[in-house]
């Protein structure tokens, strides 16, 4: 069966939607805000996507442990078409068919995550947060609060906009130095802040969100390193989540497998590991 470029979206949705979960970053990208950034690759039942819309192009070919034969087969008959160098997630094993023209450098397993029991998102005991960044227009509301010597000081959220995108890049940079932030995801979809006395304390993004095709996916979780410890992000998740659940069925997000503070934080969240991948960076062999 021969390699096919793909443009019909419906078509699509119908083969993303046998792992909705799995593939939750894909279906999101039919969007139209994402959709004029997308390369859809099929052979057969197994699909690839080539994102453009993010610097440096992004392969993403995932799929179940007994559908990686075939997906092999798709990403060897893909590589006359990829750019000299992406970045990756891949399915375990998958880089293996692109050995012969690129060289990998691995970023490490990476667990795919999905909100599978929302009643968590509560407000839980915030003493168990993780000590570092966790790796994902609206009326103010009060959600929490930090104790001070002497003094309760409220702790707001806020809907961030492009007009606190300096703030953001600067937060980000402390708080986060790996971050993958862009500025155009807060245009893309909810961008959740925690603020004491004006001062950003923890954000929670998104990398995509589609109501159309009911689906989300946090990035961009970070606290600042001043006030780690204090549950911040569980507040911050938990209001982003609730806000998302309001316009999707589904919530998944990417973490690296061996950051067991954040995979634990997203656990008690009623988040679920769906499957492990890996996150590679292919230069093209000269």
């Amino acid at each position: 069966m021969p390699l096919e470029s793909v443009h019909d979206r419906t078509e699509l949705a119908d083969l993303l939607r046998r792992t909705p979960d799995l593939r939750a970053y894909e279906l999101g990208d039919l969007d139209d805000r994402f959709w004029p950034y997308t390369s859809w690759y099929r052979r057969g039942d197994a699909l690839a996507l080539l994102f453009h819309g993010a610097g440096m192009p992004i392969l993403l070919a995932l799929d179940t442990p007994d559908r990686s034969e075939p997906l092999a087969e798709l990403l060897t008959e893909l590589l006359p078409l990829l750019p000299r160098r992406f970045y990756a997630h891949l399915s375990p094993g998958l880089e293996k068919a692109l050995e012969p023209a690129y060289e990998a450098e691995s970023n490490g397993p990476h667990l795919k995550m999905a909100l599978t029991d929302p009643a968590r998102l509560a407000p839980a005991d915030r003493s168990d947060e993780p000590a570092g960044a966790v790796e994902p227009a609206g009326a103010i509301e009060t959600v929490g609060a930090i104790e001070t010597v002497g003094a309760i000081e409220t702790v707001e959220t806020v809907e961030l906009t492009t007009a606190d995108l300096p703030e953001l890049n600067a937060f980000y940079e402390l708080a986060y130095p790996a971050h993958s932030f862009a500025p155009s995801m807060v245009a893309n979809g909810p961008y959740l802040g925690l603020r004491r006395g004006g001062e950003l304390l923890a954000v929670a993004g998104v990398h995509v969100w589609s109501p159309g095709y009911r689906v989300a996916a946090l990035g961009n979780v970070a606290t600042h390193p001043r006030v780690r410890g204090k549950g911040l992000a569980t507040t911050v998740v938990s209001a982003l989540c609730r806000r998302l659940l309001a316009t999707v069925d589904r919530v998944a997000l990417n973490v690296k497998a061996e950051n067991g503070a954040a995979v634990g934080l997203y656990q008690r969240l009623g988040f679920s590991p769906v499957a492990e991948y890996t996150e590679l960076t292919f230069t093209a062999r000269d």
